[in-house]
């Protein structure tokens, strides 16, 4: 289920000391129902997701990633020497010192994002290129009836007037394709790891 922005803002996430020249894109609750101490849970399993690099889930995300991919190419959007750390300064760079020293979170493998920090009820990663530098935002909270789940938002800073209008343009693609097949995969996997969950 799509959230308003402000699911997000009126949290007082750390994520605000860090990215405040971000803007919030996308928000979104996840079908991930659990106890108050199990986002190390949903971390891993994104992370497990993401290692062998970003491909959608479910035939259309599939397809519009691959354009997506194959049109970085031809463009030049997503060359080494264009993202982070190149490019853009890491957000790392930013961090408060509790968070600098604490952990990071897992690594991402060749995914184009970079774990930043993971707290208790908080994780961010980072990616970057020519025509954006965001931010994913895993947030772990209550759902109002005694339980947790898991919240997810985009954050990005687009690279001058093209990554604008690059967001502008990819904007129906992700709600018509992509987040609806990365949360209803996401969903099925939590229920599928629910007995993994509860043996530990």
């Amino acid at each position: 289920m799509r959230l308003p922005r402000t699911a997000h803002t009126y949290r007082p996430w750390r994520i605000h000391e860090i990215a405040g020249d971000f803007t919030v894109e996308d928000v979104w609750a996840l079908p991930t129902p659990g106890g108050p101490n199990d986002l190390a849970w949903l971390v891993r399993q994104l992370a497990d997701g993401m290692s062998g690099g970003v491909k959608g889930e479910g035939p259309v995300s599939r397809v519009l990633f691959a354009v997506r991919w194959k049109l970085g190419t031809l463009l030049g959007w997503d060359k080494s020497g264009t993202g982070v750390g190149a490019r853009l300064p890491s957000l790392r760079d930013r961090l408060p010192t509790d968070l600098r020293e604490g952990p990071q979170g897992p690594d991402l493998g060749s995914s184009p994002f970079i774990s930043l920090y993971q707290t208790d009820d908080e994780w961010a990663a980072e990616m970057g290129n020519k025509t954006v530098h965001g931010v994913m935002h895993i947030g772990w909270v209550s759902d109002g009836s005694g339980g947790y789940r898991g919240q997810m938002a985009v954050l990005v800073k687009p690279n001058g007037r093209f990554g604008t209008l690059y967001m502008a343009a990819i904007k129906p693609f992700r709600y018509l394709g992509v987040y609806p097949g990365l949360i209803r995969s996401l969903g099925r996997k939590w229920q599928a790891n629910a007995a993994r969950r509860i043996s530990h």
